[in-house]
C-alpha cells in the first residue's frame, strides 16, 4: 500500500472541516478534485473511509484511524524538512506566504528584492487571502507563514500553536473628501456626523473600526459597505463619505479629491508574521522576517506593538 501525502492532507482537512466543499476551499482546489482524490485514497487503502450524512461527511472508524496517523505522518514530514534545512544550513528553500493588498504592495516589493539579492536560494511565493483567514491557513499547513493584523481596539483571537513576529505598527488616518475637515486633524468623535464608508462588520477591519467609533461615543452612520480599501478611497474621492485608512493603505493608488486627516487620539494596528511553532528553527523563515522588518523601517513604520 502506498499512501500519498497529497491525499492524506485532503483527508486531514475533510476531518477538520466536515465537508468536501470546505476542505477544497482551504486547500484551494475544486470540490470535484478533492472528491476524486479522496475516492482514490479509498481505493489505495482498499476500505471505506467516510460516509455522507446530508451535506456533511463523517469518517468511518478506519477513516478516523488513518486521519490520526496522517497527522503524525505530515508532522514528521515537516520535521524532516526542518532537519534537512538545518543540516545543510539551508538557504535554498521555497516558502508560501499569505498576504493582502496593502502588505503585498507596500512591504513585499522591497523586502523580496532585498532578500533575493542577499539569499537568492530563498523563494517566497504569495497567496492573497482575507486577513482573518491567513492565520488558519498557516495552522493547517496550507501556508508556511502569513501576515496577520491586530488592532488596538480589537485584537485577533490567537491560536496557541502559532507564533508571531511583529514587523510593523501602522497608524490609521481618516480619508475625507477634500475640504471636509479644514483643520487637517481631528478626534474620531469629531467625525461622528459624517457619512461613513467601511468594510462589513464580519471582517476584522470592519469590526475593529466600529469598536473604535463606539469607544469614542458614537455609532458610525455607514452609507456604503465595501471590503477593498482602494474602493473605499475612490468613493471618498467622489464625495460619498469618509473612511479610515492605514499607513500602508495610503501607499495604494490614491484618487484625487481626498484629504488625509491625522487622528489626534492614535488608532494603531500591528502587522505581524505568523508561523507554526514547529517552524521556529527554520533559518529561511527568520531571514524573511528580517527582510520585511527592514522594508517597514525604510517606510518609517514604528515597532511598538499595539497588542494588549
Amino acid at each position: 500500500m502506498e499512501l500519498s501525502l497529497h491525499r492524506l492532507r485532503m483527508l486531514r482537512e475533510l476531518h477538520r472541516r466536515g465537508t468536501v466543499t470546505a476542505a477544497a476551499a482551504a486547500l484551494h482546489y475544486t470540490a470535484s478534485a478533492v472528491s476524486q482524490q479522496l475516492a482514490q485514497l479509498e481505493r489505495d487503502v482498499g476500505a471505506k473511509l467516510f460516509e455522507r450524512l446530508g451535506r456533511r461527511v463523517q469518517l468511518t472508524e478506519l477513516g478516523t484511524l488513518l486521519t490520526e496517523h496522517a497527522e503524525e505522518i505530515l508532522g514528521s514530514v515537516e520535521r524532516a524538512t526542518l532537519a534537512l534545512e538545518e543540516a545543510q544550513e539551508a538557504r535554498t528553500v521555497r516558502l508560501t506566504a499569505g498576504v493582502w493588498a496593502s502588505v503585498a504592495s507596500g512591504l513585499l516589493p522591497t523586502a523580496l528584492t532585498t532578500l533575493a539579492g542577499a539569499h537568492p536560494g530563498i523563494e517566497v511565493r504569495t497567496r492573497e487571502l482575507a486577513p482573518e483567514d491567513t492565520a488558519e491557513a498557516v495552522r493547517d499547513g496550507s501556508l508556511d507563514l502569513s501576515f496577520v493584523i491586530d488592532y488596538s481596539d480589537a485584537p485577533m483571537p490567537w491560536d496557541a500553536g502559532l507564533e508571531r513576529a511583529v514587523v510593523a505598527v501602522e497608524r490609521l488616518h481618516a480619508a475625507v473628501p477634500r475640504g471636509a475637515v479644514p483643520a487637517g486633524s481631528a478626534s474620531l468623535d469629531d467625525l461622528a456626523e459624517h457619512p461613513w464608508i467601511l468594510a462589513g462588520a464580519k471582517s476584522h477591519f470592519g469590526r475593529a473600526m466600529r469598536t473604535a467609533c463606539q469607544r469614542h461615543g458614537f455609532t458610525p452612520k455607514i452609507n456604503h459597505e465595501v471590503e477593498e480599501q482602494s474602493t473605499a478611497m475612490a468613493m471618498v474621492g467622489a464625495g460619498l463619505g469618509i473612511t479610515l485608512v492605514s499607513d500602508l493603505g495610503l501607499r495604494l493608488l490614491r484618487p484625487p479629491g481626498i484629504d488625509v486627516v491625522t487622528l489626534t487620539t492614535p488608532l494603531l494596528r500591528t502587522v505581524s508574521i505568523a508561523y507554526r511553532r514547529t517552524a521556529f528553527r527554520r533559518p529561511a523563515l527568520h531571514l524573511v522576517i528580517d527582510a520585511v522588518r527592514a522594508s517597514a523601517a525604510e517606510l518609517g513604520l514604528g515597532t511598538e506593538s499595539a497588542l494588549p
